[in-house]
């Protein structure tokens, strides 16, 4: 295959959390967006470790999280409760790894 067969724009691609343990908490699953490509600089930054901090590494994450018009949703000081931040995270990071 040829390289150039692989070549996109990113699109926006749901994900969503359904574990047991978000369901029961929140009644439903939790759905956020994220683009299905991310630039080379932005998945670098979060493949390293070195040099990274925890803060760099959540810094870049917020920017990934958008809603369904490609939005980030965690802008100025909104936040996720921790648990959910800490389950987006890990399937992020188990999406970007495929």
């Amino acid at each position: 295959m040829k390289l150039n067969q692989l070549v996109a724009s990113p699109q926006l691609i749901k994900v969503i959390l359904d574990d047991e343990e978000v369901v029961k908490e929140f009644g439903e699953p939790l759905e956020w967006w994220i683009w299905d490509r991310q630039p080379l600089d932005k998945f670098l930054k979060l493949a390293s470790a070195e040099g990274n901090t925890n803060e760099h590494i959540v810094a870049t994450m917020r920017e990934m999280i958008l809603d369904e018009e490609g939005k980030p949703l965690l802008v100025g000081d909104a936040s996720l409760p921790t648990a959910v931040l800490l389950k987006v995270m890990n399937k992020m990071v188990s999406l970007l790894g495929k």
